[in-house]
């Protein structure tokens, strides 16, 4: 089942979850300042809002996390399982907030986005714009309501034979909308002592960086952090890029950490990573682009192909929006498309000394 994107002519039909009515209704009229977008409901905590969303059949829901008789989590779960609706967190910065955050991405959740203070504060308009271009974008994802079950196979094994290319030394992940809840996945069936490095860039709300690598190191056997300049690499160690800096690495093995330019409107980008992965690793690395919008990191993984690097592109049936491994596919740079419950062994096995890949029955 998907949601059903309305005829341009008409607004997108919206379900404002929020608890407080301060915030409720601050929420309501940025919302509404945009013709384009219609407040068909206000819900007062989780019960409600599931009951609205089946009755109204919005086109988006926006969910407050902190809620009486249902929280926005469970509520969340509710509605991907019953009527899947995609859904939009607007959370505060508060520790638990965040972590509850992450757990209603990982049940289906589109975006995470911090509550606005107010009028008074000086970045009020851009904020609010880029709450309603969310909003916009958001409800013209298609959601189901699980990850597509597939039959247990073995997944493809590296494309070049044992010898003829350069044993791999780190990973470069790149991701967004509904990267963290694939990256839980991956990083939930590798194990502690995965011997290779691995940087993500994770497209994601300012503020949300450090929680989310926070929630992945407690639900994940990898050390999950957020990049420090200039740290050395080590095995089995996840670097999360930092709110608003560019990931890359050096030729010495450390984590860059840069507040260069924005990358085709991003800050930190996927292309940065894979272009600064290439320069240092060159046919020694592994590259992943998983499930988001648009098309950051298609540039760097040319350069990342060119270097004798290995290309990965989860698959269009387990991503959430096939746009960024979409393009990196239909131009022809991906050595395996791989649906995200393979992702994982993928890597063990290309991580894995010569020959001690173990037989798959």
């Amino acid at each position: 089942m998907t949601a059903h994107v309305p005829p341009s002519s008409n607004p997108l039909r919206v379900v404002v979850a929020e608890d407080s009515p301060t915030a409720r209704r601050l929420l309501v009229e940025i919302i509404r300042a945009d013709p384009g977008l219609e407040v068909v409901g206000e819900a007062k905590d989780g019960l409600e809002a599931v009951e609205l969303v089946h009755r109204l059949r919005p086109h988006l829901v926006t969910m407050d996390i902190q809620m009486p008789h249902m929280d926005g989590l469970e509520a969340t779960r509710r509605i991907m399982t019953e009527v899947p609706t995609p859904v939009v967190v607007v959370s505060t910065l508060v520790e638990r907030d965040i972590q509850t955050s992450m757990s209603a991405l990982r049940a289906g959740a589109l975006a995470v986005l911090q509550k606005l203070v107010g009028p008074e504060s000086p970045d009020f308009e851009r904020e609010s714009r880029h709450l309603r271009d969310t909003l916009r974008a958001m409800s013209a994802v298609k959601v189901v309501r699980h990850w597509p079950q597939r039959a247990s196979t073995p997944p493809p094994r590296p494309a070049a034979a044992p010898g003829t290319r350069a044993r791999p030394a780190v990973v470069a992940i790149a991701a967004s909308t509904g990267g963290p809840a694939a990256l839980h996945r991956i990083f939930s069936e590798l194990p502690a002592d995965f011997p290779l490095p691995i940087l993500v860039v994770q497209h994601i709300a300012l503020g949300f960086a450090d929680g989310m690598a926070r929630w992945l190191d407690s639900v994940t056997p990898l050390r999950v952090k957020v990049a420090e300049d200039g740290e050395p690499l080590k095995p089995g160690t996840v670097y999360v890029a930092a709110d608003d800096r560019h990931l890359g690495v050096t030729t010495d093995g450390r984590v860059q950490v840069s507040n260069a330019a924005p990358v085709g409107g991003f800050r930190a980008s996927g292309t940065f990573l894979f272009r600064a992965t290439a320069r240092a690793y060159g046919a020694a690395s592994v590259a992943l682009i998983l499930t988001g919008m648009g098309q950051d990191g298609l540039d760097g993984l040319r350069e990342l192909r060119q270097s004798g690097a290995r290309v990965l592109a989860q698959d269009e049936a387990t991503s959430i929006v096939f746009g960024m491994p979409g393009v990196v596919v239909a131009a022809g740079l991906a050595d395996a498309v791989l649906p995200l419950e393979s992702i994982a062994t993928h890597l063990k096995d290309l991580a894995a000394p010569p020959g001690d890949i173990p037989p798959r029955g």
